[in-house]
């Protein structure tokens, strides 16, 4: 990602629904060049989806589950990698050295949500197996508010 696709990236968090004209005045492009980057930024998984908050809908109240992905090749399983990062509501994804290999937290509205992403990940290509813990309650959380570089590249 380049300084142009940074600032794409930041006004499309700020108002999803800005026009491609708007965008292309601000970062001085045409709207057909910045329509292409904002494709290929989603291909690339630096823009996972768009989100809707309804008003008076902010109860916070999330159900969270860790998905432990076991990999069929460790060293050739990019395309598990690529797909998790498709997922609105993975919000943490981490290769771990040990019994697994793949961590991954996430944040959905429901349990049929949890339910449906799970089922998704075990189908996958490229994945053997998968186990999944519900989240019964938090007691620390330093992670909100912070990014990892290195699972958005």
């Amino acid at each position: 990602m380049d300084a142009i696709d940074e600032q794409i990236v930041a006004d499309l968090t700020r108002n999803a629904r800005v026009s491609y004209a708007e965008l292309a005045g601000r970062v001085l492009l045409s709207r057909n060049a910045v329509r292409q980057r904002i494709e290929r930024l989603e291909r690339q998984g630096h823009i996972a989806g768009y989100t809707i908050v309804r008003a008076g809908d902010d109860t916070g109240d999330v159900v969270s589950a860790l998905v432990f992905v076991y990999r069929q090749d460790r060293l050739r399983g990019g395309d598990v990698l690529a797909a998790l990062k498709r997922i609105p509501e993975v919000v943490i994804c981490e290769i771990l050295s040990g019994d697994f290999d793949i961590m991954v937290r996430l944040e959905a509205p429901s349990l049929e949500r949890v339910r449906g992403i799970w089922e998704d990940i075990a189908k996958m290509p490229g994945v053997l197996d998968t186990v999944t813990a519900l989240t019964l309650s938090s007691v620390v959380n330093r992670q909100r508010g912070r990014r990892s570089s290195a699972v958005e590249d």
